[in-house]
């Protein structure tokens, strides 16, 4: 939070609650350190709701929304502007591009919907394994260096998104929420444990339990760019 600046005073906060157990610690904690903060800000919880129909929210949002009430915050409920038909999921080899397609409709109706209740502030709750994955799954897929950032700017200034747990691990978070009695929403997505971040995830496991201190190497690594031994980009190959 201070490393990165994450709040300041006046700040009209969401926090993107999906009801997997990072989502729900996360809210906790920036309800709970806006009781002895400095500072002043408004925080309102928000979830897009997959399953919503003509006869209101979903089972899931119905859940998120009884957890995110006994932690005496607002909740607000955005019907998903799309949807993944059956064709469309059975297709998705390994889900990848699906997934990608999903959590860019989802970011996109967050971000309008800042935009129109004045929010200056989208907090997420992605943690240090999901930085860390994100960087193997741009490397092995994307081909391209990058990852989350724990604070980011876009819109020139006008919208920051924040990542305060970015510093724990998931086995931590998954033993704080235990601790605050906190029990997590099942997704309802029909590609849950099938995708390709799952198997990046699996990877990753692999790698730590191969050698010792990779997670910790690798996630210091990603603020240890040494960029004069990177290639260049370059118009063409050399012969």
């Amino acid at each position: 939070m201070h490393d990165y600046a994450m709040l300041a005073d006046g700040d009209r906060v969401l926090v993107a609650v999906s009801g997997g157990i990072d989502s729900l610690v996360l809210a906790w904690l920036l309800a709970d350190w806006r009781r002895k903060a400095p500072i002043a800000y408004d925080l309102t919880a928000v979830h897009v709701d997959m399953e919503a129909g003509d006869d209101g929210p979903g089972v899931v949002a119905i859940q998120v929304g009884t957890i995110v009430a006994q932690l005496g915050l607002p909740f607000r409920i955005l019907p998903a502007q799309w949807r993944p038909g059956p064709e469309a999921t059975a297709a998705a080899p390994g889900g990848h591009d699906l997934c990608f397609q999903c959590a860019r409709s989802r970011r996109t109706q967050l971000f309008a919907h800042a935009r129109d209740c004045g929010s200056t502030t989208i907090a997420f709750g992605h943690h240090r394994d999901d930085i860390i994955e994100t960087f193997l799954l741009n490397l092995t897929c994307a081909g391209n260096i990058s990852t989350m950032v724990p604070r980011q700017e876009l819109f020139s200034g006008r919208l920051a998104l924040i990542r305060p747990l970015a510093y724990l691990d998931k086995s931590e978070i998954e033993t704080i929420g235990h601790q605050l009695g906190l029990a997590p929403v099942r997704s309802a997505c029909p590609l849950r444990e099938q995708t390709r971040r799952r198997d990046i995830h699996q990877l990753a496991e692999h790698i730590y339990r191969q050698i010792p201190g990779a997670k910790e190497h690798m996630f210091a690594a990603l603020g240890n760019v040494r960029g004069n031994y990177l290639l260049r980009q370059t118009g063409g190959r050399r012969p």
